[in-house]
């Protein structure tokens, strides 16, 4: 065998090698992000949520992701700015002071603010992660290519959601429950809440 071919049997080698190589990272599953326009996830459960994009008051202020988040005030009993419960009929995918206000509320709830003034009431990382621990497995598989079906465990109701198969997205429901509510997209570029 000749140098030149031993040469080019190395390079076809290694030209295979980092081609599987590229093949392997590009099929792993991507995080999410609003970039992905809905609320997405791969994997373990337990982490779909921290991820996400920023909701606030000028951040995907009008969208299903805000109208999933404002089902989770329900859930947890947030207080609005009436000091009420956040209502379910509060839902309505539009991200204003009363949002806000609960969900500023929520956060020294759950201990992410000292005080309702340090607060921030943005839905990020932190607080939005916080919900992931809230999550309870009901039925599916958290393999790539199979559907999950969780249960929010708020402290005053539950809500089911729905992981699809085909791309990890997530569904929520009108009324929280898949048996009496309307399903809906957690997109970030769409409001069907309102």
């Amino acid at each position: 065998m000749s140098l030149r071919t031993t040469r080019t049997r190395l390079a076809a080698g290694v030209v295979a090698a980092l081609a599987a190589g590229a093949l392997a990272i590009s099929a792993s599953p991507a995080s999410a992000a609003a970039s992905d326009g809905y609320v997405r996830g791969a994997g373990t459960y337990t982490d779909d949520f921290g991820d996400e994009g920023l909701l606030s008051t000028s951040s995907y202020n009008s969208s299903n992701v805000t109208c999933l988040w404002q089902q989770i005030l329900w859930a947890e009993g947030a207080n609005e700015s009436d000091g009420t419960d956040f209502d379910l009929s509060d839902a309505d995918g539009l991200f204003g002071s009363n949002t806000q206000h609960a969900t500023k509320r929520l956060q020294v709830s759950w201990g992410l603010a000292d005080s309702f003034n340090d607060a921030d009431g943005k839905v990020g990382t932190n607080t939005f992660g916080y919900a992931d621990s809230k999550l309870r497995y009901v039925s599916g598989s958290t393999a790539s290519g199979e559907y999950l079906r969780v249960r929010y465990d708020g402290a005053l109701h539950d809500l089911d959601l729905l992981r699809t198969a085909d791309d990890g997205y997530y569904i929520f429901y009108s009324t929280g429950d898949k048996d009496t509510g309307t399903a809906k997209y957690a997109g970030y570029n769409l409001n069907t809440c309102d």
